[in-house]
């Protein structure tokens, strides 16, 4: 359904740009640069998907309302941050949802594709993650992808919900919505509660520290 995919694509660009605009302003960047990073924050992973698809050029190039969506988000947190910042954790939030809209609307994509239902979650996640990860590198911050917090797993989880609805016949926007809102709650709950994945060596008794053991010492 492609004008499902294209209103996913464009409500993913106005929400990861504004938690890309919400981060520059923090910074403190002129209008230029919160308008650089919204944009980007908001395109990245759907340029990404397109062009591991062979989509050239992708429909951010294309289509003028993707960039426009990401540029109207950028002005609106730039001309009222105050009122962006009255959310908790704004950037988190808007984070998490662009994370849950592209995700699913990049599985779309990949289906229309002919990408088997096998591999259409991987992209999926991919698209989802991009953004972020492309804001947190222009702002020199840790990529929240390889943060412990859930991020690229709720991703891949409403990514895979939207395929498994695909399988099971269920309509198109009730695949949609279950993958949206699975992504959505992993990732809010992995904020407010801080659910992660296990660490490595986490687990198990701890045994005397060695000389050459990691971590730090006291």
């Amino acid at each position: 359904m492609p004008g499902l995919t294209t209103t996913l694509e464009l409500a993913g660009a106005f929400v990861f740009g504004l938690s890309g605009a919400s981060a520059a302003v923090r910074r403190r960047l002129d209008f230029f640069g919160v308008l650089v990073v919204a944009a980007v924050a908001g395109n990245a992973g759907g340029v990404l998907r397109d062009l591991l698809v062979g989509e050239v050029p992708p429909a951010a190039l294309r289509d003028g309302r993707h960039m426009g969506a990401a540029a109207l988000a950028g002005v609106l947190a730039f001309s009222w941050p105050r009122a962006v910042e009255r959310l908790r954790s704004p950037v988190l939030i808007f984070d998490a949802a662009g994370l849950a809209l592209f995700a699913v609307s990049g599985t779309h994509r990949a289906l229309e594709h002919g990408i088997g239902p096998g591999v259409a979650p991987l992209l999926g996640m991919l698209t989802g993650v991009g953004g972020g990860v492309a804001r947190d590198l222009l702002l020199v911050e840790i990529p929240v992808i390889l943060r412990e917090d859930l991020y690229a797993v709720a991703a891949l989880a409403g990514a895979a919900a939207e395929v498994a609805g695909r399988l099971l016949g269920l309509p198109p926007a009730a695949g949609t919505a279950t993958g949206v809102a699975l992504c959505l709650a992993l990732r809010i709950g992995a904020i407010r509660r801080g659910w992660r994945l296990p660490l490595a060596g986490e687990a198990g008794p701890r045994g005397p520290r060695g000389p050459d053991a990691p971590g730090p010492r006291t």
